[in-house]
C-alpha cells in the first residue's frame, strides 16, 4: 500500500522547514536512503532521504513551501507493489490538490486582506501566485462585497515569558502592504529563507517591544594590547585565540556580577523583573546563514584562557551550520563585535528576551591627552568605542553609565582580568 512520507522530526526542537528542491518527480524510481528533499530550516540545511525503496506516486510539496514536522510530503509504492484491482476498478476520485505555490509574502499580504489564497488566480511562473494577483483580487477580480472590507487592526500581543523557561517571542505587529515597485521599474524577489526570516521576526519584536537606550564611551586599550601580545602564542598552542571578544566577555561578567538587573528579563503580565544568578554570555558570529549567537555558559567559572579556547571553537562550529540548539539558546546578556569591518560605532538591538547587549566598534590608534590643564601631553593611544544598549523598563541611564564603567576599567587593567576565575 501506498507510503506517506511526512516530514520527520528533525531535532534541536525544529518544529517547520522550507523546501529548498524537490530533486524527484512522480514516477521515479528512488532507493533507500536516497536524497528527495533539501530542507531548510533556522538551524541549517538537511538533506531529507526516502524512506523506502520503491517508485515515486505523489508530490505534495513545492519548492519555497514551509512545512512543518509530520506533513505528508511525497507519498511513495514500495517497490514491486502496485494499486490492487479493487483499487483500480473504482471511479476515479477527485485528486487531492497540493498547498498553493506562492512565497510566505505573498501568503502574509493574503491574510492582511482577508483573502483565501486558494481562490487566487496564479499568474506566475510555474503557476505560482504573485502579490500582484493578489492586489488584484483584492481590487475586485472575483472578490464579494463581503470580502472586501479590511481586516479589523491587530492590537500586536505584548512578550511574555513562562515560568521556568524562555518562550518564543510573539510575532511582531504585521506589516503594512507595499506599494507596487515594479510600476516604476524592474524588481528582484529574493525569498527570505529560514535564518533570515527567523531573525526579521526576532528584531521587529525586540524593536518594537523594547523601549532601547544607548550609552556611549570609550576604553583605551594599550596596556591590553601589549597583555594580548605576551600571551597570544601561548593561547594559540592551546588551540585558542586571544580575542578582544574574549577579553569583553570577562569584562562583561565583572559587570553583570556588580549590577545583576543587566542579566535580566522583563516579564510585563506579572510585572515582575527575572533576574538570573547564571552567566551565560552570547557572541555574535557573521556566518553566511546570517547572524547567529553561540552562547558560552558560565563565563564566571572560566578563566580568560578557557575562554579562548571556547569561543574559537565555538565560533568555528556556528560558522560550519554545526552549532546546536542548546550552542544557541540561554543566553543571558550578549556581546557584538564589528570592529575587524570599521566602524565608529553602532547602536545594536537588544536580544530578546535579554535586557541589555554590549556593543564594540573598532580600536583606532589615537592621540590622547595625559595630565591635566597645567601639566599635560598628546601620546597615541589605542581607543575602543564601546555602547550598552539597554531595556529602559528595567533600567535607567546612569545605570547604563555606571555598567560601561566597571567595563572600561577591566578591560584598561589586563592584570584584573587574568586574575578572575
Amino acid at each position: 500500500m501506498p507510503v506517506e512520507f511526512k516530514l520527520p522530526d528533525l531535532g534541536e526542537g525544529i518544529h517547520e522547514g522550507e523546501i529548498i528542491e524537490v530533486l524527484v518527480h512522480v514516477g521515479d524510481r528512488v532507493e533507500d536512503g536516497q536524497t528527495v528533499l533539501v530542507v531548510e530550516t533556522d538551524k541549517a540545511t538537511a538533506e531529507v532521504p526516502s524512506p523506502v525503496t520503491g517508485t515515486v506516486k505523489e508530490i505534495r510539496v513545492r519548492a519555497g513551501q514551509t512545512v512543518r514536522v509530520g506533513e505528508v510530503l511525497i507519498v511513495f509504492l514500495k517497490e514491486g507493489e502496485f494499486e490492487s484491482e479493487t483499487e483500480a476498478e473504482k471511479p476515479p476520485a477527485k485528486p487531492i490538490e497540493g498547498p498553493v505555490a506562492a512565497a510566505p509574502s505573498t501568503r502574509r499580504l493574503a491574510r492582511e486582506l482577508g483573502i483565501d489564497i486558494s481562490r487566487v488566480k496564479p499568474s506566475g511562473p510555474g503557476g505560482r501566485v504573485t502579490p500582484e494577483d493578489v492586489r488584484a483580487f483584492a481590487e475586485g477580480a472575483g472578490r464579494p462585497e463581503a470580502e472586501k472590507a479590511p481586516p479589523e487592526a491587530k492590537i500586536p500581543p505584548r512578550p511574555t515569558l513562562e515560568k521556568g523557561g524562555e518562550k518564543e517571542p510573539p510575532e511582531p505587529t504585521e506589516p503594512l502592504v507595499l506599494p507596487q515597485f515594479d510600476r516604476a521599474g524592474p524588481v528582484e524577489r529574493i525569498p527570505l529563507r529560514s535564518v533570515r526570516r527567523t531573525i526579521a521576526k526576532h528584531v521587529a519584536v525586540a524593536w518594537s517591544q523594547i523601549p532601547h537606550v544607548t550609552h556611549m564611551d570609550v576604553a583605551d586599550l594599550t596596556e591590553l594590547e601589549a597583555f594580548r601580545g605576551k600571551h597570544k602564542q601561548q593561547v594559540e598552542a592551546q588551540g585558542g585565540a586571544l580575542s578582544l571578544t574574549v577579553f569583553a566577555v570577562k569584562a562583561a561578567e565583572a559587570a553583570l556580577k556588580k549590577f545583576p538587573r543587566f542579566n535580566s528579563s522583563i516579564d510585563m503580565e506579572s510585572e515582575e523583573i527575572i533576574i538570573k544568578h547564571y552567566h551565560n554570555i552570547g557572541f555574535a558570529v557573521d556566518t553566511d546563514r546570517g547572524l547567529l549567537v553561540p552562547v558560552i555558559r558560565d563565563v564566571d567559572c572560566k578563566s580568560i584562557f578557557d575562554l579562548a579556547v571556547e569561543l574559537k571553537n565555538l565560533a568555528e562550529k556556528t560558522r560550519q551550520g554545526q552549532a546546536t540548539k542548546d550552542d544557541l539558546s540561554g543566553g543571558t546578556f550578549t556581546i557584538t563585535n564589528v570592529g575587524t569591518l570599521g566602524g565608529t560605532g553602532l547602536c545594536p538591538i537588544i536580544n530578546y528576551p535579554e535586557v541589555a547587549i554590549l556593543g564594540m566598534a573598532q580600536a583606532r590608534l589615537q592621540p590622547v591627552v595625559v595630565g591635566d590643564e597645567k601639566d599635560y601631553k598628546i601620546v597615541p593611544r589605542l581607543m575602543l568605542p564601546l555602547n550598552v544598549t539597554f531595556d529602559h523598563r528595567v533600567l535607567d541611564g546612569a545605570e547604563g553609565a555606571r555598567f560601561l564603567r566597571v567595563i572600561i576599567e577591566m578591560l584598561e587593567n589586563p592584570e584584573n582580568l587574568l586574575m578572575m576565575s
